[in-house]
């Protein structure tokens, strides 16, 4: 707690200065030195018995000795001493700190060209550093999660850490970005951009009519797009469950009916492929009279993915479908459920009756047959039975 002397300790980037102050609280004009960690003399007031010029006095004065060290290097990292002469003579340290930044950052990628749906390895090594780095993952703004190992040669140490990503269409020239946390360091990154082949994506639109319904006599154009990587090389286009109606004229992604009739009705499908695979969009066509005047109450483009991966990236088209086939499903629905209701009243009335005749089917006996079971032959028990000739004089008539 006497102490007067006083200094910090010194954090320093290699290549840069650090500056070592030796401060007296007290002054009493005592001597103050400034020795390295091999307690050599680098200072004795202002005199530099040390013969390394990187060492140059910045302040000298009774209650302080300040010196800068220039070009750091990692051989200058240690204890460095501070003395005043005094009675009994006071020393304190300061230690020295050099940080060395990533030599190199380098980002290797597996594959560098994936197809969507694959997983690929990504590993970014950043080398020679101290302390060791801390590299992070991000893909475009979002950030992802590596995991690093760390080797140790002498007093570097190297840093690698590995990306498993499985990329998708939407990732196809998106920044895969590798940033280092150093304190040597800011804003040191190294970026690859991902290339993602991927199946393609098909899409009709109707050309004309631009609005409006598809009626009898009337023209249809219908165009297919398709997008892909690489691009689509094969289109064409086809009708769902059925032969191509031989008026249809299709030219390139184009299908042309000149003079529609009720027989065109169906599904027109556009398919494209490319080296990845093979999609499609489909289009519903439903020709009305040509006196029909209403708007369709839906539309009747559709596409149905390929496999379920397309449910997330595919194409979904406009689509056109009549009034009339949706109020001739409502009148189904209607007619099937009247017609469940009736078969299922008929099944619990037959249910009924069948339950009803088990319960009451059995052997019945007459009151005249009382009393004739125990007879021994069949005079005696007509005799015997109740209600024959015995009881006879019980029973009486009346004429009106």
């Amino acid at each position: 707690d006497g102490q007067n002397l006083v200094t910090e300790d010194v954090t320093v980037v290699e290549g840069d200065v650090a500056t070592i102050s030796c401060r007296v609280k007290n002054s009493d004009d005592s001597v103050i030195q400034l020795l390295n960690p091999n307690r050599q003399t680098i200072y004795f007031r202002d005199f530099r018995p040390l013969k390394d010029s990187r060492f140059q006095l910045v302040n000298f004065s009774n209650s302080e000795l300040r010196v800068s060290l220039t070009n750091v290097s990692i051989s200058d990292e240690g204890r460095y001493f501070c003395q005043l002469y005094t009675d009994p003579p006071q020393e304190i340290y300061t230690t020295i700190t050099v940080l060395v930044p990533p030599r190199n950052l380098v980002i290797d990628i597996q594959k560098e060209v994936a197809v969507e749906g694959e997983e690929i390895e990504l590993n970014c090594t950043a080398m020679a550093s101290r302390p060791a780095t801390t590299i992070r993952w991000f893909k475009g703004n979002k950030e992802l999660t590596g995991k690093s190992e760390v080797e140790q040669w002498s007093d570097m140490y190297t840093v690698t850490s590995q990306l498993l990503l499985k990329v998708g269409r939407e990732d196809d020239g998106v920044p895969v970005i590798c940033l280092v946390d150093h304190p040597a360091v800011k804003d040191l990154q190294t970026q690859r951009y991902l290339e993602v082949m991927y199946k393609p994506q098909v899409r009709v639109s109707q050309n004309y009519p631009v609005q409006g319904l598809t009626r009898e006599g009337e023209p249809l154009e219908l165009s297919c797009a398709a997008f892909g990587k690489p691009q689509p090389t094969d289109m064409r286009w086809l009708r769902v469950d059925d032969e191509m109606p031989q008026h249809v004229v299709v030219s390139g992604s184009n299908l042309l009916i000149s003079n529609l009739n009720k027989t065109d009705n169906g599904t027109y499908r556009c398919e494209a492929s490319n080296a990845v695979g093979k999609s499609h969009a489909d289009y519903m066509l439903f020709v009305y009279d040509t006196t029909a005047t209403t708007e369709p109450a839906v539309h009747g483009f559709t596409h149905l993915p390929n496999s379920a991966e397309e449910l997330d990236y595919g194409d979904l088209s406009d689509s056109r479908a009549g009034e009339e086939g949706a109020i001739r499903s409502v009148d189904h629905a209607v007619v099937g459920g009247v017609v469940a209701v009736v078969v299922f009243a008929m099944l619990c009335l037959l249910i009924i009756l069948g339950r009803y005749f088990a319960r009451h089917k059995g052997t019945y006996f007459t009151h005249e047959a009382k009393g004739a079971d125990d007879a021994a032959d069949a005079d005696t028990a007509i005799i015997n039975a109740e209600g024959g000739q015995n009881n006879s004089e019980e029973k009486k008539e009346y004429f009106i």
